[in-house]
């Protein structure tokens, strides 16, 4: 049975940089790293790349998990930092903030630029933005008694 979404996975160009924010800026936790050497075949097959030599980090807050790539490979093409939403694929990453405003000014000055201010009303409010990367990273303005509400722990 599938119990649910465990985590995410962003390829980064610079672990320490993500390390930064994700973990300085948003407090997630490094809870396990790994490094995978280059020149495995089966783990060049596991990953369909041509170098899965990589490091590897996870990072927690609560029950949330992302997990961080940095790949070795010098062939490993930049992300388009303006790679459009609407692309197939993962879209963005949805952040619950429980003090909208101080959440929204901390990613901001994390180096979060977002595309507008806050939309919606107090309750439901969010805004899209990007982090360092490029990624895409919704703020959402949680509500423990919505539909889509879930349980979020320290």
């Amino acid at each position: 049975m599938i119990l649910g979404v465990h985590h995410p996975a962003l390829s980064v160009p610079d672990m320490d940089k993500a390390l930064a924010f994700y973990c300085g800026v948003l407090g997630f936790e490094e809870v396990m790293q790994a490094e995978i050497p280059s020149g495995i075949e089966p783990m060049d097959t596991a990953f369909g790349v041509n170098d899965a030599g990589c490091q590897v980090r996870m990072i927690r807050k609560g029950n949330s998990i992302i997990e961080l790539f940095q790949f070795s490979d010098p062939a490993t093409p930049a992300q388009d930092a303006d790679r459009p939403v609407s692309q197939h694929g993962l879209t963005h990453i949805c952040l619950a903030a429980d003090d909208y405003e101080k959440d929204y000014a901390l990613l901001e000055s994390g180096g979060v630029v977002f595309n507008t201010p806050a939309m919606g009303d107090p309750g439901g409010r969010w805004a899209y933005g990007r982090d360092p990367f490029g990624n895409v990273i919704e703020l959402l303005e949680h509500a423990p008694a919505g539909p889509t509400s879930l349980r979020f722990e320290d």
